[in-house]
């Protein structure tokens, strides 16, 4: 039977989604459903990895059955994961130890320190082109090791695995046989050279973490295993994570290519091809994701919180019903009246790297309304978005003309606008949003011959709506100056966190 579909396995931060793509790279069936965030401890955050996976397999079981899609009209299965997030199971028994510990979480920020003060954050930059941060998953494995009863014993008998998110999935999938990881993920776990492509052992070393844990690292773009839990046998063929796989979705496929993702984090990334950039600025050089026969890098730019400030308006702080509902707030005031949010809920990333950083919201005055709250909070997104646009102009040395954006909150054109005033950039939006499962279903149908080359892919790429800059460059600097001084603020926190320590 002619194959006619790929299915991109879209495991996020909050919810878990399955999206079948067909030849024109158009979404013929989309299923997504939300799982629980665990917030054991302030700064804390888990997920349970058994939630993830029956909420993954249900959500692609779904998508298949809503178009009534067989099994042999499948050519492959393209994964892409929340990063950074960790989980550790017990290969004999396939359960997991502990809860996954998320990106977000902030528990090992003391662990951070002292590496640093161990004279460890240049050669973890030098390797893994990484900033030293308990963003990453390095740390998080050690914090199990060092925390669960009796997983420290388990790991050195080899008995433990370790994984990010697509590597929990592809053991499952697979019911045990294949695990694995791609370069993209590895870039990630602050454990990985990725001059070399293989695991860097002082840094296994330093943090405890023996190798019998550790995944094989496969290309982004090559058939990895199959799985039989759809009725039939469907290769594994593409892997990446979330951010790299957006960039390929975007056809970030040459150097100077950029994209930005609003999704629970925001994310900027350019392709630097075969040059991996060490930055200066706070950016990260992370591996992009490529085909079997070459290795791309890119410069990354990362904000932790996002779109998670819009949930967090709508589930902790009740202002909204619906995330989407954000915008008629937003349309409903001409301004913030003078009100600035850092959403620093996890710390800062790039380009500040503060750790000890909080939500920070300054300039409150008693005509402050629910509206103009809102609308702080959406800013915020575009703040931190050209924050990490002005250091990534610097460190390329070019200028940015175009910015293509996706991710959920991307739908939203207040904020596009806002954007593309505030940073005084074109944007791109394409008609296809969901660019991170689109980019991993690329990969995988690549690998399988389901799309022939990148050209056939560059040919599906189509733009939905363009911005245009609107406010003067007065407006413009006013606004800024505002924002620096609200991130002084947040910065101030962070170093009095410091000192406390």
């Amino acid at each position: 039977m002619e194959k006619k579909y790929v299915i991109a396995m879209d495991q996020g931060t909050t919810s878990s989604r399955a999206v079948l793509f067909d030849r024109q790279g158009r979404i013929v069936s989309m299923v997504q459903k939300e799982f629980r965030q665990i917030f054991p401890k302030p700064g804390w955050v888990e997920h349970d990895p058994m939630e993830i996976w029956s909420t993954q397999m249900g959500v692609t079981m779904e998508a298949i059955q809503k178009i009534d899609a067989k099994t042999d009209e499948i050519a492959a299965i393209g994964i892409t994961n929340q990063r950074e997030t960790t989980v550790v199971w017990d290969a004999e028994t396939g359960r997991p130890v502990y809860n996954a510990i998320v990106w977000q979480c902030r528990r090992t920020s003391d662990m951070i320190d002292k590496l640093k003060a161990d004279g460890m954050g240049d050669y973890v930059r030098e390797k893994t082109g990484l900033v030293p941060d308990a963003y990453f998953s390095a740390s998080k494995i050690a914090w199990i090791l060092n925390n669960v009863d009796g997983a420290r014993e388990k790991a050195e008998a080899g008995r433990l695995r370790f994984g990010t998110v697509d590597s929990w999935l592809v053991w499952n999938l697979t019911d045990g046989r294949v695990h694995v990881t791609d370069r993209t993920n590895a870039s990630r776990t602050m454990l990985f050279d990725i001059h070399r492509l293989e695991w860097d052992k002082k840094l296994l070393s330093y943090f405890g973490i023996p190798e019998s844990m550790l995944p094989e690292v496969v290309p982004s773009c090559a058939v990895c295993g199959g799985t039989d839990k759809f009725g039939g046998d469907v290769p594994i063929a593409g892997i990446a994570g979330d951010q790299q796989a957006a960039l390929f979705g975007q056809c970030g496929f040459g150097p100077g290519d950029v994209k930005t993702t609003y999704g629970t984090g925001g994310f900027m990334l350019m392709n630097t091809g075969s040059d991996a950039v060490r930055s200066e600025k706070g950016l990260l050089t992370t591996v992009a994701a490529s085909g079997e026969d070459s290795v791309q890098y890119a410069l990354e730019g990362s904000v932790f919180v996002a779109g998670a400030a819009i949930q967090w308006l709508r589930d902790e702080m009740r202002m909204l019903r619906t995330s989407a509902q954000s915008e008629e707030y937003c349309r409903a005031v001409s301004d913030t009246n003078g009100v600035y949010i850092v959403p620093a809920f996890s710390g800062m990333g790039a380009p500040y790297w503060q750790q000890y950083a909080r939500g920070t919201i300054v300039g409150l005055t008693r005509g402050v309304s629910k509206e103009h709250f809102v609308r702080a909070t959406v800013e915020s997104l575009a703040y931190q978005t050209n924050d990490l646009i002005r250091a990534m102009k610097e460190e390329a040395g070019m200028a940015i003309s175009s910015l293509k954006v996706d991710g959920g909150a991307s739908a939203n054109d207040f904020l596009m606008q806002f954007q593309s005033d505030i940073s005084d950039t074109r944007i791109e939006r394409p008609s296809c949003v969901e660019t991170t499962a689109l980019g991993a279903s690329y990969l995988a149908g690549l690998a399988v011959g389901f799309w022939a080359d990148r050209d056939e892919i560059r040919r599906n790429w189509r733009c939905e709506r363009e911005f245009y800059p609107r406010i003067t460059p007065e407006e413009r600097g006013k606004l800024l100056r505002g924002w620096d001084r609200a991130v002084k603020c947040a910065v101030y926190w962070a170093k009095e966190g410091e000192d406390d320590e």
